[in-house]
């Protein structure tokens, strides 16, 4: 059952009294300053519930950090056993570990997140656990994690105060950062084939401020967003978890627009594609 609440925040955050406050109907959330890591608002921000497909943010962290992003990844029969979301991706097939990874990002697919993790770690469960041993050294003691997707696992949970901080070092990772705000990408099959692959996360399509991050859903996470927006010289990452598909982008914007100091007449004028776009 989801929580509705206002958001009764300090008026006090610079920028942030033009900006209407947003009602949050999500299970639990955490909006904060990139930058200085000061929380703007939270709620039920420790509790340990699924997070989907948000955690693919720590496998595309540990990734970008082991680096060799050119390194070819040759794809077996075992990283193709992944629903529902995938590249189709087919064994012996070969890619680059930033072709997989920027996929990743962008789409979502989950035979691509196992591909990576097996080609890291050598196979999905060793991968886990240095999911787990990077989310440690972040600081985060709510979360367990069992694959490299989110797919629903048994004693797999996180919170959205931990996923916060994987999100806080996705932001400065220059890479990653660069990756999450790409709204489209031509993927190149093995076979020569192109797709093009259109980012999950409609913020990030329908307003200018948004620059990231990464979307999720499993029945029982709910709709899940991990968003991040600028705006003179602000940055604010919202973490949203369990949320209604028809309420979560607008919720989402709605909060980085508060954060930023976005009043409802600018964030109109800072809309940049119509709903049926997105």
């Amino acid at each position: 059952m989801t929580i509705r609440l206002f958001l009764f925040l300090v008026c006090g955050f610079g920028g942030m009294l033009g900006a209407a406050e947003p009602v949050v109907t999500a299970d639990s959330a955490l909006l904060f300053d990139a930058n200085t890591g000061r929380v703007l608002f939270k709620q039920n921000e420790n509790e340990r519930r699924p997070v989907a497909s948000t955690q693919k943010l720590l496998t595309a962290l540990l990734i970008a950090e082991n680096g060799n992003l050119s390194k070819p990844v040759v794809i077996v029969k075992s990283d193709t056993l992944a629903e529902p979301t995938k590249l189709y991706l087919k064994a012996g097939d070969s890619y680059t570990r930033q072709q997989l990874l920027t996929a990743l990002l962008v789409k979502s697919p989950n035979d691509a997140a196992r591909a990576l993790a097996r080609d890291n770690a050598g196979d999905v469960s060793s991968f886990a656990e240095k999911m787990n041993r990077r989310m440690a050294q972040l600081g985060g003691n709510s979360s367990n994690f069992v694959n490299p997707n989110g797919l629903p696992a048994g004693n797999q949970y996180s919170s959205a105060r931990d996923m916060a901080r994987v999100a806080r070092a996705a932001y400065f990772n220059p890479l990653l950062r660069d990756i999450m705000r790409t709204k489209y990408y031509t993927f190149r099959h093995a076979s020569g084939k192109t797709t093009t692959l259109k980012n999950t996360n409609r913020v990030l399509r329908a307003y200018s401020f948004c620059n990231g991050m990464k979307t999720g859903y499993t029945d029982a996470a709910g709709h899940c967003l991990i968003s991040s927006g600028s705006y003179n010289g602000k940055d604010v990452i919202a973490v949203v978890l369990g949320d209604n598909k028809s309420r979560i982008w607008e919720l989402s914007a709605s909060l980085l627009a508060y954060g930023l100091g976005i009043d409802e007449m600018q964030m109109a004028s800072l809309r940049v594609a119509p709903a049926k776009d997105e």
